[in-house]
């Protein structure tokens, strides 16, 4: 299965076969790897860098250390998580661009609601109508509830993600709405007015997907993102850095 690695950068060499060996099955969720003795003469490397590359896979999500007598490197079951993961950190840490992080929402999301239109259930189609009544309470208790609306927001977006039936744009959108907030706390005046804006937006969004509506939807979604990247920034610098 694996093969001397190449001495130049051997670290990722070794990354590389692990990583090849678990997308093409010869390696399943639950396997364990040969012991750090063999796996030093198949990749014919130092001790260093073998560990060095297992914990580049952990950190991956790709394998798991275990210690003691029955410990060793497993493989772990890949899931849309090991998508999503690396970008999480990138919003989390406000690495990327406003601007670009509303142009990359504003397609996904306008796909994703387009997708919701038509694939979703009667459940969903409840769930959507009490997060909105939900919504509609904190707007009505006024800009002391903006945390929690801004909360139910997310809720929804996250709903309609569900609806979609896509679990890469699940994810991808999950991670978005988990670590955007540190944006929306940098960036976005919190204002009542602001918060019967995007109500409306979601009434609109909400309202296109119950009816099929897949234009619509994609429609609302996107002017939904425009508005409130708007909003940041016009407020831009004038939150909490």
């Amino acid at each position: 299965m694996f093969q001397q690695a190449k001495q130049r950068r051997a670290f990722q060499d070794v990354i590389y076969q692990i990583e090849e060996a678990i997308i093409h099955g010869k390696l399943q969720a639950g396997d364990k790897l040969p012991a750090e003795r063999e796996l030093k003469e198949l990749f014919q490397t130092s001790r260093g860098t073998l560990r060095e590359a297992l914990r580049v896979l952990e950190q991956k999500g790709l394998v798991r250390i275990k210690t003691g007598v029955n410990g060793g490197a497993f493989i772990r079951e890949v899931t849309t998580h090991q998508v999503s993961e690396s970008l999480a950190l990138l919003i989390r840490y406000q690495k990327i661009p406003l601007k670009d992080l509303a142009e990359f929402r504003e397609g996904v999301e306008g796909i994703v609601a387009s997708f919701a239109a038509e694939r979703k259930n009667g459940r969903e189609k409840q769930k959507l109508g009490e997060l909105l009544d939900t919504a509609r309470f904190h707007l009505e208790s006024g800009i002391s509830h903006w945390d929690e609306f801004i909360d139910t927001d997310n809720r929804i977006h996250m709903t309609v993600a569900a609806a979609a039936k896509n679990p890469v744009y699940e994810s991808v959108l999950r991670m978005v709405h988990e670590n955007i907030i540190r944006y929306y706390n940098r960036f976005l005046e919190k204002k009542l007015e602001i918060m019967e804006e995007n109500f409306k937006d979601l009434c609109s969004i909400v309202r296109t997907i119950e009816a099929g509506d897949k234009e619509g939807a994609r429609l609302a979604a996107e002017g939904h993102v425009k508005r409130f990247n708007r909003y940041m920034e016009e407020g831009k610098g004038s939150g909490p850095s």
